[in-house]
């Protein structure tokens, strides 16, 4: 039976102003699994007005006490894996057995590095031009922290910034993609049930357009957290002006594989970089780039893997490694890139279709792409589904002219057995984050992760201690000790 939903403003579970709700469906079987509420401009100004007045109790408190608190947080969402899972199988598609009880670990972690974070925050004691003077540069919280995350990892996306944010003494408001509302109202939940001040967290769900609007133009939110498209990002960084901003807004995960690259290894590799989470994630292996001399070993081998490893099916089913597409625009966005590619020239090695008989229009099948130019809009832009989009390459100086001249800098990967070709590359190469001899969807939760400078991925780091700098800002204080 579908349940009915809140929001969660000022300590309290509560309706939206206006009444309205929305329907919670699953992508896996099309049912309805709750009502959540439509939120409006009116709720999320009231979220920022409970959160402003949370602040002041919340960032009073030692960093050892809000340590604690998180950890009470990490408590609680150990306590609800199997609920917190079987959620994200229903509300996002992602197999259970496969993929959702990783997602609920990561989102432990983060709490867990969040409190041992906010007893490392320290600041300096900088020299002064005069004797009878003493500076001290304290990191302080900056206020209310705007969030507004994306429905492809409704627990971690939001949970890398929220986590880190309220251990350094900020108060949160989340505005969380509606089409993963009820994640979001689980991970609200636990955080709720961690008895934190009232107003220190709160969260309204809704349409971007609104809620995601309100968060990012409010003038009480002092800084803002998206994760999401470049798009909705760019309206986020024109509607926040004058803010402080942390955007982290895609890639498409360029994957090199020289011509003597451990195949085997980079096979294994490109089933995580393509197939995890029915390849919506923004580090995706999106665009494969193979040497011409090893580009048939490495296909034929990629195309037994795929045949033999990625089970399309029902997310509950124990056996199923890839679930559907979270919503109709990330489908027909799929469909859309693989036919147009086709159209132009490209040929089906495996896949390209929906697989209709499987509940909803939302499964897709693993595609392997190959002959794709950098023309076609599957090799330039996210496409976000379960495709391997293969290009051959004469040299390793033609891969990295390929990934610098996307329009993307989040993060890339190279197979080599020379370490030294290795670091070139990576030192060469413009993205944020680069992996040697592992795949694009090889992260680790504590390092920092971002787009590089002057490209479209977005700007700041998240990730452990490093995202930090954008939570807290200095603060200078000079005393004067009298003569």
């Amino acid at each position: 039976m579908a349940d009915d939903y809140r929001i969660f403003i000022d300590g309290e579970w509560v309706p939206s102003e206006s009444g309205a709700v929305f329907d919670a469906t699953s992508p896996a079987t099309g049912e309805v699994i709750g009502t959540v509420p439509e939120g409006t401009h009116e709720d999320v100004r009231r979220a920022v007005t409970s959160a402003g007045r949370g602040f002041g109790e919340w960032s009073g408190l030692s960093a050892f006490d809000r340590a604690a608190a998180m950890r009470r947080v990490a408590e609680v969402i150990d306590s609800r894996r199997e609920d917190l899972a079987r959620t994200l199988s229903l509300d996002q598609g992602k197999p259970l057995a496969a993929e959702a009880g990783e997602e609920v670990e990561e989102l432990l972690a983060y709490f867990e590095m969040a409190a041992a974070d906010a007893t490392r925050i320290d600041g300096l004691i900088p020299p002064s031009v005069d004797a009878t003077k003493r500076v001290y540069l304290a990191r302080v919280p900056r206020g209310v922290v705007g969030v507004i995350s994306p429905w492809n990892w409704p627990y971690t996306m939001p949970g890398e910034i929220v986590a880190p944010a309220l251990a350094a003494g900020n108060s949160v408001v989340l505005a969380p993609a509606p089409s993963t509302s009820v994640c979001a109202v689980k991970l609200g939940e636990c955080i709720a049930d961690a008895d934190l001040p009232a107003g220190t967290f709160n969260l309204v769900t809704g349409p971007g357009r609104v809620v995601g609007d309100e968060v990012a133009a409010n003038p009480g939110v002092s800084t803002v957290g998206f994760i999401g498209s470049i798009a909705t990002g760019h309206r986020v960084a024109s509607r926040a002006a004058g803010k402080e901003l942390l955007l982290e807004m895609g890639g498409n995960g360029p994957l090199v594989i020289c011509e003597d690259g451990d195949l085997e290894a980079a096979v294994e590799a490109t089933l995580v970089a393509c197939f995890l989470n029915a390849g919506q994630s923004c580090t995706a292996g999106e665009h494969v780039l193979v040497h011409r001399d090893v580009h048939d070993e490495y296909v034929s081998r990629l195309l037994e893997a795929t045949a033999s490893r990625i089970r399309l099916g029902d997310p509950f089913d124990g056996a199923t490694t890839m679930g559907p597409l979270n919503n109709p625009g990330v489908a027909d966005k799929t469909e859309r890139h693989v036919e147009e590619a086709v159209a132009a020239g490209a040929s089906l090695a495996a896949g390209g279709h929906r697989a209709r008989d499987l509940g909803t229009e939302l499964f897709f099948e693993p595609t392997v792409i190959d002959g794709v130019t950098g023309e076609m809009a599957i090799a330039r832009e996210e496409t976000f589904g379960p495709v391997v989009p293969l290009t051959s390459i004469s040299s390793q100086d033609e891969a990295i002219d390929i990934v610098d001249r996307s329009e993307y800098g989040l993060l890339s990967a190279i197979f080599t057995r020379d370490i030294g070709r290795g670091l070139r590359f990576a030192e060469r190469v413009r993205t944020g984050w680069v992996n040697v001899n592992e795949g694009t969807n090889y992260w680790e939760s504590h390092l920092p992760f971002g787009g590089a400078a002057g490209s479209a991925s977005g700007v700041g780091r998240v990730g452990g201690r490093f995202v930090m700098d954008r939570l807290t800002e200095l603060k200078t204080i000079v005393v004067n000790l009298g003569r």
